[in-house]
């Protein structure tokens, strides 16, 4: 299947109600961002509307601690005080920018990648923006081709609908 028909088919999904589950809509959001980008790995998260934590649904294993987040059905990083998230994963959340670098280390925002992490060679995220709120955030690493301006277009589009289908799921 090429890129476009795999977004329209997330996009065909989505709009006809088939998906009823936020874990079942990251899931497929994982699966196309990862595969139109061609991507290794992937991180797909919601803000809780509740606390605004930053709560990783759907996630490739990066760290020891993916098996236990896994099991936990989440992996959950608190908001801070001052009501942003801090280092390069929560940059995009912080700012409401999508962005890509191909080294992470070097980002202003980075703070280095934890022990037992899995090197990120490239990093890219994207807000889920609707109507003005950040409802979450789809980040990729580690891909087949440096990634580019298409690559941010085609997962700000994914995010466009995933953002689509948490505001039915969580609002």
């Amino acid at each position: 299947m090429d890129t476009r028909s795999e977004i329209e088919a997330l996009r065909k999904k989505v709009s006809s109600g088939e998906v009823t589950s936020i874990k079942k809509i990251s899931d497929l959001v994982l699966d196309v961002s990862k595969e139109v980008t061609r991507s290794k790995h992937c991180y797909v998260a919601i803000v809780d509307p509740e606390n605004k934590d930053s709560v990783g649904i759907s996630f490739s294993h990066m760290t020891g601690e993916c098996e236990a987040y896994r099991e936990m059905g989440e992996a959950r990083f608190p908001v801070r005080k001052d009501g942003t998230y801090g280092g390069l994963l929560g940059y995009s959340l912080d700012t409401g920018e999508s962005f890509y670098i191909k080294d992470p280390e070097s980002h202003p925002a980075s703070h280095g990648i934890p022990a037992g992490h899995v090197h990120v060679e490239q990093f890219l995220s994207v807000p889920v923006i609707n109507g003005g709120d950040i409802l979450g955030q789809i980040v990729l690493g580690n891909p087949e081709e440096d990634y580019d301006d298409p690559h941010l277009e085609l997962v700000n589009e994914i995010a466009g609908i995933y953002g689509e289908a948490l505001q039915k799921l969580l609002y």
